[in-house]
Order: structure tokens, then C-alpha cells, then sequence
């Protein structure tokens, strides 16, 4: 079984490049973040007319996430327990549709478009720790409740775990730019701690391998790019991993979004 995610920044504008990929990589599940859309003009026949059933959460033109298999589709949950919401400038805080689950051939798949910080000191930067939080906790019930539940959290995740996980960290300290930052981090490993493993690094520990290149300045071409996109295993899911990869190639060509598939195989 092979699953993946993808952060598509638009599902709408790069539909056709979805559907190719869809047949090209023969993937059972898809983990879909940034569709950028409502239910209501989500482009369900995409899925259907390549047998894939689909599972869509989106409240307006921003954030949005989406599962589509070909090997089952059961209890759909949109949101996590206590999911936080956000209010900017002290308005009435907004659920977001940064989390969707399903359950796809035994494995209990969430799409997970982790908040963005936007700047260091910026109202976002709390959420975000608060979101991630939250989610750790939650995910750490499931597991302890069963440990061979087969989980895989799957996603945009906004953190770059790793110095070598950016093209400069320099650039990033010198700039007090996101992403890199010790909460930050330290976020992210709290679900390394609660015992979930990231299972695409063993796979693709090559230097400068990044999901996502920004669309200015030249940084796709110059391999100035970020690895952001993740898979945590749970452990029982993890002790099925046979392979990772990371589609490159993806981000290549017109109309591409600025990040690119990866790709997980279970046996």
C-alpha cells in the first residue's frame, strides 16, 4: 500500500496536474492540504472518475484538507478533539479546516495543514504552539489507549525539525524568520517524544532534499527549498514502512504548486 500527502496550494488551479499524478505515481491514498475551496466547488469528479472515494473539509478560499482513497473511506472526522480556533485581534476565534481524518485500509490517515506562524511575533506564532499542542496530546491518547493502532499524521507541518532543513539557516536566524525557531521545534519533536516516528527521512537523508520552494526569487532553480512536509508513524504503523520518497519532479513545469508529493510505502 502506498500512501502520500501533498500540499497542492489550490486544488482547483492544478487539478489536472493532480489527476496526472494520480495515475503516474499508482498511489492508494492521498493526503491533500491548501485545496483552497468549499465543499460546495470542490471538484469531486476528479476523485470518482479514477475510483478514488474523497473526503473534503473546507470552510472558505483559504487553508482546506482533503483524503481520497481507493481503499476505503470510513469515519470521517473534520477537525481533532479540541482543535484550537483562531481569532485575530481579539475577534471571536474561527474554526479553521486545518485537519481532516479517515480511515483507509486499516490505517487511520489525517491531512494536517499545520498553521503558519507568518512572523515571530505575530498572533499566528501562539495558535500554531497551541494547535500543535493539543494535537500531541490527542495523538498520544491514541496510542496509549492501543498500541498497535496504525495512525499516520500526515501534512504540511510548517517546521523545518533540522538545520539542514533549509537552504541557509543563517539566512533564517540572520532574518528571524519561522519555521526554525526553538518552540518550533520543540513542537515538533514532542510527537517524536509521545513515540511517533518520521519515517521519509531514513529514505531520503541526502543533502539539500527539500517538499517546498518558494515562487520568488529564482528558489526552485537554485534548490533554495525547505523540508516541511512530513510523516509521523505511529510505532505500529512504522514497523510496516518499506520505503519513502520525496517527487521532485513534481515541482517542476508550469502551474506546479511550491510543494511536492511524498510518498510513504507500508508492506
Amino acid at each position: 500500500m502506498k500512501i502520500a500527502t501533498w500540499n497542492v496550494n489550490s486544488l482547483r488551479a492544478r487539478a489536472d496536474r493532480v489527476e496526472d499524478w494520480l495515475r503516474r505515481s499508482d498511489v492508494d491514498v492521498l493526503a491533500i492540504q491548501e485545496t483552497k475551496c468549499k465543499d460546495e466547488n470542490f471538484p469531486w469528479e476528479l476523485f470518482e472518475n479514477n475510483d478514488y472515494e474523497v473526503a473534503h473539509f473546507g470552510l472558505s478560499q483559504w487553508n482546506g484538507v482533503a483524503i481520497a482513497s481507493r481503499v476505503g473511506l470510513d469515519d470521517v472526522q473534520r477537525t481533532f478533539t479540541d482543535q484550537p480556533a483562531f481569532g485575530k485581534g481579539g475577534k471571536d476565534p474561527v474554526q479553521e479546516a486545518r485537519a481532516i481524518a479517515a480511515t483507509c485500509g486499516g490505517v487511520r490517515i489525517w491531512s494536517l495543514y499545520v498553521p503558519n506562524g507568518r512572523a515571530l511575533e505575530d498572533e499566528h506564532m501562539p495558535y500554531k504552539l497551541s494547535w500543535l499542542d493539543t494535537l500531541n496530546k490527542q495523538a498520544a491518547g491514541w496510542i496509549a489507549e492501543n498500541p498497535e493502532a496504525q495512525v499516520a499524521l500526515m501534512g504540511d507541518w510548517n517546521i523545518a525539525p533540522r538545520d539542514e532543513d533549509v537552504w541557509d539557516i543563517d539566512f533564517f536566524r540572520d532574518n528571524n524568520m519561522t519555521h526554525v525557531t526553538a518552540p518550533e521545534r520543540a513542537a515538533f519533536e514532542a510527537f517524536i517524544e509521545t513515540g511517533f516516528v518520521e519515517v521519509v527521512r531514513p529514505y531520503t537523508d541526502t543533502p539539500k532534499t527539500y517538499t517546498y520552494w518558494d515562487y520568488t526569487q529564482l528558489r526552485f532553480p537554485k534548490n533554495e527549498g525547505m523540508r516541511i512536509d512530513f510523516t509521523l508513524a505511529s510505532p505500529a504503523l512504522a514497523a510496516r514502512v518499506t520505503g519513502a520518497s520525496i517527487d521532485r519532479e513534481e515541482r517542476k513545469g508550469k502551474g506546479a504548486s511550491d510543494h511536492t508529493p511524498v510518498i510513504v510505502e507500508l508492506d
